[in-house]
């Protein structure tokens, strides 16, 4: 289960620090127990965002079964999908 306060700071340290590689290995060692894995919006479909940010969105993973699921169930989230949305500009 992923809490709308973890998620809240998840999303803050994600803006803050810019999303790439890094900022994931970082929030990996913050929630060691937590997948977090990083990708191109366009990449994903099939379920709606549990967090719109500015350049970002954010997608709950389900592990339980091992094998992961995308989710929109933050009761049953083992992780998260950082998934980078790119402009009009880029």
């Amino acid at each position: 289960m992923i809490d709308a306060e973890t998620l809240d700071r998840i999303a803050e340290t994600a803006l803050a620090q810019g999303l790439d590689e890094s900022t994931v290995q970082g929030l990996r060692g913050v929630w060691p127990g937590m997948h977090f894995s990083y990708c191109m919006d366009d990449e994903i479909c099939g379920v709606e965002p549990v967090r719109e940010l500015d350049g970002m969105n954010l997608y709950a993973v389900n592990g339980h079964e091992h094998c992961l699921s995308l989710t929109s169930n933050l009761e049953i989230a083992t992780g998260l999908v950082l998934a980078e949305v790119e402009t009009e500009d880029d």
